[in-house]
């Protein structure tokens, strides 16, 4: 065997490799859309059905008539609203400490150390802190959760990103008349547009999967669509289709999303960012 169809051979394995392992990781993702436009016979049947006989919406129509899909509403509200602060401030925060050296050289670690507390380990004096405040079950309660929980990680990251940025041209920007804020402004934002993105994508992720604090701190007003799911499984049997359809409601605005940013999210992993 020549060494050019030794080659070939590999790649061809390779290809085939990659193939499979991807229809591994979308089986679960196809199963999910599947069960959302079947009929309750069909979800139960045996053997299982692949594909439903026929397409229709009812599953999702239900959970408009019911109102539970405005949880959905409540999550891209708490997420979108919660990104948006914590990237400011967050951006910042992390000018100042990578260009002011603010805290010294420890204040960085200490601040991306909070982002390791495990959640369940403070859940419950933030629910009496919040009870106190009259938070519980509020939009402002469960943004400002987030942004708080979200901020370390967007410090740490977008310190990474601006200590890429040459001081030279901060510098002349300032020779040239600009001040700090026009600097930031002009120079810094877009030099890291990438990482700016990328960071926002998975912040926005971040409080979009959140389960634990949206179940202890919501009721019914601010309930959002990870707890709404929890509702379906009953004692007595489980809404599978109300499951999966309200999955699939709760995974498009994230698909939608990584589809746009696409090209900046992979640019801005690219980058690195993560240093010390």
């Amino acid at each position: 065997m020549t060494i050019k169809q030794r080659t070939t051979i590999r790649m061809a394995l390779r290809l085939l490799a990659a193939v499979v392992i991807t229809l591994l990781f979308l089986f679960p993702v196809y199963w999910l859309f599947m069960i959302s436009f079947k009929t309750p016979e069909e979800i139960y049947s045996f053997p299982p059905k692949w594909y439903p006989g026929r397409i229709h919406f009812d599953n999702y129509a239900v959970l408009f008539k019911d109102g539970d899909a405005v949880t959905v509403w409540n999550s891209l509200v708490v997420a979108g609203v919660s990104t948006v602060i914590a990237m400011f401030l967050g951006t910042i925060c992390a000018y100042s400490l990578a260009r002011f050296r603010t805290g010294g050289e420890h204040l960085a670690n200490w601040i991306i150390s909070q982002r390791m507390i495990p959640p369940i380990a403070v859940v419950f004096p933030i629910f009496l802190l919040f009870v106190w405040l009259h938070l519980v079950d509020t939009y402002i309660g469960v943004i400002l959760l987030y942004t708080a929980f979200n901020l370390p990680y967007v410090i740490w990251m977008m310190r990474g990103y601006i200590l890429d940025i040459p001081k030279a041209l901060e510098e002349s920007a300032l020779v040239d008349g600009c001040t700090r804020w026009q600097v930031i402004w002009k120079v810094v934002f877009p030099m890291c547009r990438a990482g700016l993105f990328a960071t926002a994508i998975f912040t926005f992720v971040f409080a979009w999967n959140d389960f634990l604090f949206a179940l202890v701190l919501t009721r019914t007003e601010a309930t959002t669509y990870t707890v709404q799911i929890t509702h379906y499984f009953g004692g007595q049997s489980n809404f599978w289709a109300k499951i999966s359809a309200m999955s699939v409601l709760g995974t498009l605005p994230i698909f939608i999303a990584v589809a746009f940013m696409q090209r900046y999210l992979v640019r801005g992993i690219s980058l690195g960012a993560v240093k010390g």
